[in-house]
C-alpha cells in the first residue's frame, strides 16, 4: 500500500491509498488530480471516503463515480453522490483493510473521520487517520454548523484514542500558519521551533508537511494542550471565562479566528 497526498486548489490535499491496482481517495473536491494519478499509475478507483459536506471536499464526486466505485459519507449530512452513509462504529472493508468510522462533529455537525489500522502485510505499518477539517497540524477546524463543545470533545477524543504513531492526514496545508499562532499561545514550547524549521524546509521544496503524527500533535498543537500552564495563561489573557480545558479551548478557537 502507498499513501499519496494529491494537491488541489490552493491548499487542499486529496488523500489516496493504493495497492498498485485498486485506489481509494478521501475528500475529492477536485476530480482532475485524482484522474491524472489514476491514469499515470494505471489504477482503478474502487472507493471514495468523504468526511463532510463542504464543496472543496465533495465537488469531484460525480466525475469520479462509476459502477465499481463505492462512495462513503457521513450519515448525518446530505451529500449528493454518496452511495453508503456511515457513522460511529461502522467498518468499511476495502482491499484487505478494515476502515473504522468515527463521529467527529464540530467543524460541521455531521463530520466524520476514518481510521485505518496497520495493514496486515505491514505495507501501512502505522495507523492512519483521515481527519478532514477536524484536526490540522498545530491547529483545528473552524466552526460552521457544529458547536464549540462538539469540536472540543472530538479533538479530545482523537487525542485520547489514537496511538501516538498514528499518521494524521488532514485536508489542508495550514501548518505554517498554525505554527505562528501556536508560538503566540505557547512561546516557550521548544518543540514548536524545531517543528517549524522542519516544516519550512519541506515547504521550501514544495513538499507537504503532512501527514503528521499524533505524538507530535500532542507536543505542539495548542488545541490539544488546553491544560498546559502557558496555554491556560494565554487563553485567560484572551478572555477565557475560567481555566477549565473547555473554556481555554473556546478562547483559543475564537482568538485564532482573528489572528
Amino acid at each position: 500500500m502507498e499513501l499519496l497526498a494529491l494537491p488541489a486548489f490552493t491548499d487542499n490535499y486529496i488523500w489516496m491509498i493504493h495497492n498498485g491496482q485498486q485506489a481509494l481517495v478521501v475528500d475529492p473536491g477536485d476530480a482532475a488530480p485524482v484522474l491524472d494519478t489514476l491514469q499515470q499509475r494505471r489504477l482503478t478507483l474502487t472507493a471514495i471516503l468523504v468526511t463532510h459536506h463542504h464543496p472543496d471536499h465533495t465537488a469531484g464526486l460525480r466525475a469520479l463515480q462509476s459502477d465499481h466505485t463505492a462512495v462513503y459519507g457521513p450519515r448525518h449530512e446530505a451529500i449528493d453522490g454518496v452511495t453508503q452513509r456511515v457513522g460511529e462504529g461502522d467498518t468499511i472493508e476495502w482491499a484487505g483493510l478494515s476502515i473504522h468510522v468515527l463521529d467527529t462533529p464540530g467543524h460541521t455537525a455531521g463530520h466524520i473521520a476514518y481510521l485505518l489500522p496497520p495493514a496486515p502485510d505491514q505495507s501501512l505499518p502505522d495507523p492512519t487517520a483521515f481527519v478532514g477539517d477536524t484536526l490540522f497540524s498545530a491547529g483545528c477546524g473552524r466552526l460552521f454548523d457544529g458547536t464549540m463543545a462538539q469540536l472540543f470533545a472530538s479533538l479530545t477524543r482523537l487525542k485520547d484514542i489514537l496511538p501516538d504513531a498514528t499518521r494524521i492526514c488532514a485536508a489542508h496545508e495550514y501548518t505554517l500558519s498554525n505554527l505562528r499562532f501556536a508560538k503566540a499561545v505557547e512561546p516557550h514550547n521548544l518543540d514548536l521551533g524545531a517543528y517549524q524549521a522542519h516544516c519550512e524546509a519541506l515547504r521550501a521544496r514544495a513538499l507537504p508537511t503532512l501527514p503528521g503524527t499524533m505524538r507530535n500533535e500532542k507536543a505542539i498543537n495548542p488545541f490539544l494542550r488546553c491544560a498546559e500552564p502557558e496555554v491556560v495563561s494565554s487563553a485567560l489573557q484572551q478572555g477565557a471565562k475560567d481555566a477549565s480545558p473547555e473554556a481555554v479551548f473556546a478562547a483559543l478557537r475564537l482568538w485564532k479566528n482573528t489572528f
